[in-house]
């Protein structure tokens, strides 16, 4: 059995060189500054902070849609993500968010589920937002009023419905810039 406890990291290789704090400009320094201070500056970051303005912007909206305080739940947000990420086939930052998730949660049954590829053992809650993101990452076209409506009917409110689709979107963002700036490999 799969257990998200024993889903190892996966390591991140850049196709392009990161950028060297020791080399790095004033302005790349400062923008390295928006990193959520609970992660270090990882080489994907010296990467993106190749171009620093961009950095600031790009992290700056993660920043506030993954980590901001009210709304949608962590858990949700980082179901979404992994939602999206696995249908993106971006298995750096599907380990990533199954691991958070299942941190946030103290549980690895919504992560071992979905990695054995058993959805219908979601709860209602869970089901829904991981059949919206997969859907929504599939095609933004196929996420219908149903979709909202299924949300709705297990307590979600407009505001953490929003939420869940910044969490869902900026993932095919974020899954695109990791598969061509780099490569991932380890796990399992």
């Amino acid at each position: 059995m799969i257990s998200s406890v024993r889903l190892k990291p996966l390591s991140w290789h850049p196709y392009i060189a990161p950028v060297e704090l020791s080399d790095a400009t004033p302005e790349q320094l400062d923008a390295m500054k928006v990193t959520p201070s609970s992660k270090k500056v990882s080489e994907y970051v010296r990467t993106l902070v190749h171009d620093p303005e961009s950095y600031v912007a790009r992290t700056v909206l993660f920043n506030a849609i993954m980590y901001v305080e009210g709304g949608l739940g962590r858990p949700d947000r980082e179901l979404g993500a992994l939602g999206a990420s696995i249908v993106n086939g971006c298995k750096f930052c599907a380990v990533v968010h199954a691991r958070r998730h299942a941190e946030l949660t103290n549980s690895d049954g919504v992560v071992t589920a979905l990695y054995l590829d058993r959805p219908e053992e979601l709860g209602p809650r869970d089901a829904a937002i991981y059949s919206f993101a997969r859907r929504l990452s599939a095609a933004p076209s196929l996420a219908r009023e149903e979709d909202i409506a299924s949300l709705r009917s297990v307590g979600m409110d407009d505001i953490e419905i929003i939420d869940l689709i910044h969490a869902i979107s900026i993932f095919g963002w974020a899954n695109r810039l990791m598969h061509v700036l780099g490569y991932a490999e380890g796990g399992k």
